[in-house]
């Protein structure tokens, strides 16, 4: 089921992305320029504007404070670049007041690393050990359950981080005038199906986690 919904919201934000991409914004300014706008205006010199390669790789990098925009967000002069770009400078806004959601994600990531990289493998060495041990077993799935945990702990603590950043981008943009009525409602369209994106997410990744935790006390 999750896997129907994901490809339908992610081919919806497609959709929604290339439309709004051929709307040329009013304020005439590109995803460069709204983004640098929109740091400068919140008091933010230190992080820079950079074009990435490739399409809806647009990210913000707290390590290297870079802002980094998909080559046609970065040039593009529409609804879709603005709305991706103050929405990537809303993480930098976050990272500048140390917002707890984003400090506390970032807290996690390298137990998440190790945990999306080794709770699969400790999962099947659970469950193969149980077939001869069923204590041992046990508990290699319960450790295979918590690394995998962690992956799911990570996508829900993700939820609050992207639809605040959403939330910044949006009101900004209206309250400065660079997008408005109609642009500001594309603009939002658009970065509430980007954000439905990370909501099937954190739902699949709480779902097999249950499911996980259901085979545990089956054995």
């Amino acid at each position: 089921m999750f896997m129907v919904l994901s490809l339908i919201v992610s081919q919806t934000l497609n959709a929604r992305i290339a439309k709004y991409s051929k709307v040329r914004i009013s304020s005439g300014l590109t995803g460069r320029e709204i983004a640098e706008k929109m740091l400068h205006d919140h008091g933010i010199y230190d992080v820079q504007v950079i074009s990435t390669p490739g399409t809806l790789t647009d990210h913000y990098n707290p390590e290297t404070k870079t802002v980094n925009l998909s080559q046609d967000i970065y040039s593009g002069v529409s609804i879709a670049s603005a709305a991706v770009a103050a929405h990537e400078c809303g993480h930098a806004v976050q990272h500048a007041t140390a917002y707890r959601w984003l400090t506390m994600r970032s807290k996690l990531v390298p137990m998440v690393q190790i945990g999306s990289k080794w709770s699969q493998w400790v999962l099947l060495a659970g469950l193969v050990i149980l077939t001869f041990s069923h204590f041992i077993g046990q508990w290699i799935l319960f450790i295979g359950i918590a690394l995998f945990a962690l992956t799911t702990l990570f996508s829900l603590i993700t939820l609050p981080v992207e639809y605040n950043a959403s939330a910044r981008a949006v009101a900004w943009l209206d309250s400065t005038g660079m997008t408005n009525g109609q642009e500001n409602d594309m603009a939002k369209d658009a970065l509430k199906w980007a954000a439905r994106t990370y909501l099937i997410a954190a739902l699949s990744s709480l779902a097999t986690l249950l499911y996980y935790l259901s085979f545990l006390d089956r054995n």
